[in-house]
């Protein structure tokens, strides 16, 4: 058949299915005839832009099932892909930009509403079932496996088969649509069934999936849905071209339609607008004699969630011997650590020392901090030794006021990246149990001299970099009830009471803001006589709007060695995965050849340089044109030290990144290590040792599109912090944006070299 000939069949080919057209066509009458109304009594609440999209809506949905798309979709699988978009991607959010609710229920006659839908949205089943569809995770979930159930090659070829089950499959993406965008758009008088700002990951995580699934139409080698090999093809396009034009249609104006509205809805919440949907209507209108409760959103003021109100993990934690038997467990797996380090291969892919330090224990560190926050302080081995050798030797001394402060723990910081970089610790399982060791006597000398826990609030790296991303954990350990804590005289929460000390870290919990120094010991929550105290949920970096004075820490933004550790660690997140990469590596050795240096004298120098020169310039000319831009009274290093803690989610981001790719990668590398010492053990075993090449493992498609998710999360999370930070600085918007400016820019410079990196074939992650 020609090219004419087909265009001529397919423009003829129009679907005349009365029930879609009588459908669409009520919808559009119900409509129009309740917003005429409703525009007559509020002409600046109901404009024409509303009726337009409404009916686009309509409009869309009759283009994609009854115009000639429906039977080609049968014949090609990028018109399916077509029609599949115009029912998910554009006639959903064009029907809720309408704020089609209260139209439609007074295009009904009265006596409907009355009798039919008013006792319908007042029942208890109607308002659970609106509440629950509204929850962000099921409309997710809803969404997201849908698509993924439908796109299942079998049940995918049924539907082109069976016009029933595809009448289904149509009614499936349209309902979880429309259930997945409600939440988006909030068409009025809709109400948020949480923070806004949940909106931006809940967009991103579905563009990964969306993106994920189109990858596997578009990069496949082989047909995935047979049905489009034994239909006639059409313009000479092969089963496998027409499924890779597929893909790209699904990934590209499919991502558009994710990131559009995330972009839209985050430069709201950056700059402060929100849309007239996510504010209450000062009036509802009568619709039913009176006013009718639409399930219009999840339940309002709900109890602040508790990990302590957990059926089984809140029993375990508020055990009073929980943290012992974590740390216990934690120094067995040390020493075994250790003393393989020290005798066992000195093959860092062979030895326990050499993989589970490098990467599992950091790759989970990670991963315990933005899932339930300081969880590794809480598990620590390095403080039970201390705290058996106390019952004997009680410590008497404090530690110096003039070391009560982050400076050394940031010099010791410096010395542990510039020997991990130097020396290459990662590669030598002798040096990371002495250096392990070396950790436990420390701490041991320390805490047995000192009292409280001065090795973890003023020494302890690990414990520094804990501190500063446990800023982003969704969970902190505060009062649940302030009213409680005031009507307490005895304090024991920072006090103590019987043998369970008060908070060695100085952080009394009426006054405790954040999780700043704070070690997940638990003590508070034994020691409080009124169960007073919980591990509450709150919105990740809360407590970096503002500047509040903190106990037993002051106010961050006013302190030196705060906002100094903050920057390095920021920096250090993005050399130390850099230093991984191809490129560098090459750098690095024809630098070394020309100058004739030793390695380590190369990697020193790009030390000095990408850790100190390079910081110290793009920080202080930003923090001089934030001041010049809008005239602040603050003197550049006092800007310094307010913005650093906004960089702190871009950071975050780049650890997780970086530490998440390793943990995927080389998760396996554990299984014949473990083996090979329960040998050396003593236990036989007839299981062949298979080595697995670290960091070596096949990269999953989904791993760059996480990644990069990561850096975009902290992008966000670090352009809104500065910006509310400028806010507070200058309550005058223009001169806020001055200000806000030069910090944005630095963190868009600081999230290109991310994307840079993760881009990078990785030559010591066993990449090509």
């Amino acid at each position: 058949m020609d090219g004419d000939r087909i265009e001529t069949a397919l423009l003829r080919s129009w679907v005349w299915d009365p029930w879609l057209c009588l459908g669409l066509a009520l919808a559009a009458g119900l409509y129009l005839r309740g917003w005429s109304v409703l525009r007559r009594r509020a002409p600046a609440r109901w404009g024409g832009c509303q009726a337009a999209a409404f009916v686009g809506g309509l409009v869309v949905v009759l283009l994609a099932l009854a115009s000639p798309v429906e039977p080609l979709s049968a014949l090609l699988l990028q018109v399916h892909m077509v029609q599949h978009l115009l029912l998910m991607m554009v006639a959903p959010p064009l029907i809720w930009l309408g704020a089609p609710l209260w139209p439609l229920l007074r295009g009904l006659p009265a006596s409907v509403r009355r009798h039919a839908i008013g006792p319908f949205l007042r029942d208890g089943l109607a308002r659970s079932l609106g509440a629950a569809l509204s929850d962000l995770r099921v409309a997710w979930l809803l969404f997201v496996g849908l698509t993924w159930l439908w796109h299942v090659p079998a049940l995918f070829d049924a539907a082109l088969v069976s016009p029933g089950l595809h009448y289904v499959e149509h009614l499936c993406f349209f309902g979880s649509a429309l259930v997945f965008w409600w939440p988006v758009v909030l068409p009025y008088p809709a109400q948020s069934p949480g923070p806004r700002w949940l909106i931006l990951p809940y967009l991103l995580f579905a563009d990964v999936q969306n993106t994920v699934l189109s990858a596997l139409l578009a990069f496949s080698d082989s047909v995935i849905y047979p049905h489009y090999e034994r239909v006639p093809r059409l313009w000479d396009l092969s089963a496998l071209e027409d499924q890779a034009i597929a893909g790209v249609i699904m990934w590209v104006p499919g991502s558009m339609a994710f990131l559009l509205p995330l972009g839209w809805i985050g430069c709201g919440l950056l700059f402060g607008s929100a849309p007239a949907s996510t504010r209450r209507p000062a009036a509802v209108p009568r619709l039913v004699g009176g006013r009718i409760g639409l399930p219009l959103a999840g339940p309002t003021n709900p109890a602040t969630p508790d990990l302590l109100r957990l059926p089984l993990l809140g029993r375990f934690l508020r055990w009073r011997h929980a943290r012992t038997l974590l740390q216990g467990l934690m120094l067995v797996l040390a020493g075994a650590i250790i003393l393989d380090g020290w005798l066992g291969p000195p093959v860092e892919g062979m030895n326990l020392a050499g993989i589970v330090p490098w990467i599992h224990w950091r790759g989970l560190v990670v991963l315990g901090l933005l899932a339930l926050g300081n969880v590794f302080c809480l598990a620590c081995p390095f403080l039970l030794p201390r705290t058996w050798a106390r019952r004997w030797q009680p410590a008497r001394r404090s530690w110096p006021s003039w070391l009560r402060s982050k400076w050394l723990a940031v010099a010791f910081l410096v010395v542990f990246f510039w020997a991990y970089e130097t020396f290459a610790l990662w590669a030598d399982p002798w040096a990371t149990a002495s250096l392990a060791a070396a950790y436990f006597l420390a701490a041991f000398v320390v805490d047995s001299w000192f009292r409280g826990a001065a090795f973890c609030k003023y020494l302890c790296p690990i414990g520094q970099f804990n501190f500063v991303q446990s800023l982003v954990s969704p969970w902190e350990v505060r009062a649940r009830s302030a009213e409680v804590c005031q009507r307490c005289d005895t304090k024991d929460c920072i006090r103590g009471r019987g043998p369970v000390p008060g908070c060695e870290l100085h952080l009394f919990i009426p006054r405790k803001v954040g999780n700043w120094d704070c070690i997940f010991c638990l003590d508070c929550i034994h020691a409080c006589p009124h169960d007073n105290v919980g591990i509450l949920a709150r919105i990740p970096g809360q407590e970096l709007l503002t500047d509040p004075q903190r106990s037993g820490v002051g106010r961050l933004g006013r302190r030196a060695d705060v906002a100094l550790l903050v920057l390095l660690l920021v920096f250090v997140a993005f050399v130390n995965a850099a230093g991984m990469t191809a490129p560098v590596l090459a750098c690095q050795d024809r630098l070394a050849e020309r100058l004739g240096w030793p390695f380590w004298a190369v990697v020193t120098l790009n030390c000095i340089f990408a850790l100190g020169l390079v910081p110290v310039a793009l920080v202080g000319s930003v923090a001089l044109l934030s001041r010049l831009g809008s005239g602040s009274l603050l003197s550049p290093w006092g800007l310094v030290k307010r913005y650093a803690l906004a960089f702190v989610p871009l950071g975050f981001g780049m650890w997780m990144a970086h530490y998440g790719f390793h943990l995927v990668t080389s998760w396996e590398a554990i299984f014949p290590v473990t083996l090979r010492v329960a040998q050396a053990l003593g236990f036989e075993s007839t299981a062949e040792l298979r080595w697995v090449c670290r960091c070596n493992s096949p990269v999953a498609e989904w791993l760059l599109q996480a990644e990069i998710l990561c850096l975009q999360a902290g992008l966000l999370g670090s352009l809104y912090l500065a910006y509310r930070i400028s806010l507070e600085l200058h309550p005058v918007w223009r001169r806020a944006v001055h200000a806000f400016l030069p910090w944005a820019g630095l963190v868009l410079l600081l999230f290109a070299v991310g994307l840079w990196i993760v881009f990078q074939p990785m030559e010591m992650r066993g990449m090509m």
